[in-house]
C-alpha cells in the first residue's frame, strides 16, 4: 500500500516503502562503496548530518511524470542505485563504485530545479534558467574540489554521469554517455523513470478499468491486467 502523508486535511501520494527503511538501505548501499574517495563525497552529500540530507531525504522526483511527491528523489535515486548495483556485477569492466556514486548524486541537481512544497511542485528560477543537470554537475564539481586529495579520474567518470544521464542532446543531456557507468546509470535512470509513470498511472485510473489514457511519458496507454475490468 501506498504510504501517505496527511497535510492540512489533504492526503497526498508518497513512496511505497517506509522512508526510514529507505534511509537504512541507502546507508548500507553507501557503505558497500570501497573507494575512500568516492564515499567521501557521498557522505559529504547524503550524510546525515550533512547540510544538504534533509533536502534530498524531503525533495520529489519530478513535476509531473514519476515519483513526483514527497521523499521522491530519495525512492528514485535508492531505486536506481540498488539496481545499478546488481547489474554491475554482470557485466565486464564496469567500475561498481564509480556506477553506484553517479547513480545516487545523478539527479542531485533537482534540489535547486525544484521547489519542496508538496501541494505545488514546481521549477525554481534556477531550474528554469539553468536545468537540473548543470546544477547538479556545479554543485557536485564544488564539492570534489573541496574535498583534499579527490583524484581526477574518479571524478571526472561521475561528473560525465551527471552530465549524462538524459541519454541524449535532445533529452536535456549536454554530453551523451561515453563510459560503462555512464552508459548503465543513463539505461536503469530511463527505466525506472518509465516505470514510475506505470505508477502514477495505475493510482490515477478510474474503478473497473484496465488502460489509462495516452501517456505522453509512455508514448501510448499503459494497460494493467490484473486489475478487474468495468
Amino acid at each position: 500500500m501506498v504510504v501517505q502523508a496527511l497535510t492540512d486535511g489533504l492526503r497526498l501520494d508518497g513512496p511505497p516503502r517506509a522512508v526510514p527503511q529507505m534511509e537504512a538501505d541507502l546507508r548500507a548501499l553507501i557503505g558497500t562503496v570501497q573507494s575512500p574517495h568516492l564515499r567521501d563525497l557521498l557522505e559529504v552529500v547524503l550524510g546525515p548530518d550533512s547540510e544538504t540530507w534533509q533536502l534530498f531525504r524531503d525533495a520529489p522526483a519530478a513535476k509531473r511524470y514519476h515519483q513526483a511527491y514527497r521523499h521522491g528523489l530519495l525512492e528514485h535515486s535508492l531505486s536506481v542505485a540498488q539496481s545499478v548495483s546488481a547489474i554491475a556485477a554482470n557485466f565486464p569492466g564496469i567500475d561498481r563504485d564509480v556506477a553506484v556514486c553517479g547513480a545516487l548524486l545523478h539527479d542531485i541537481g533537482k534540489l535547486d530545479a525544484y521547489t519542496t512544497d508538496p501541494l505545488a511542485i514546481d521549477m525554481t528560477d534556477a531550474g528554469k534558467l539553468q536545468g537540473e543537470i548543470p546544477l547538479g554537475y556545479y554543485r557536485v564539481r564544488r564539492l570534489i574540489e573541496d574535498l583534499p586529495g579527490f583524484p581526477p579520474e574518479p571524478a571526472a567518470a561521475v561528473l560525465h554521469i551527471i552530465l549524462s544521464h538524459h541519454g541524449a542532446l535532445e533529452h536535456g543531456s549536454p554530453v551523451v554517455p561515453c563510459t560503462r557507468e555512464a552508459t548503465l546509470v543513463h539505461m536503469i535512470d530511463n527505466l525506472g523513470g518509465r516505470l514510475g509513470s506505470f505508477d502514477r498511472l495505475e493510482k490515477q485510473l478510474p474503478e473497473g478499468s484496465r488502460w489509462s489514457d495516452y501517456d505522453r511519458a509512455l508514448g501510448g496507454g499503459a494497460f494493467f491486467a490484473a486489475r478487474d475490468a468495468a
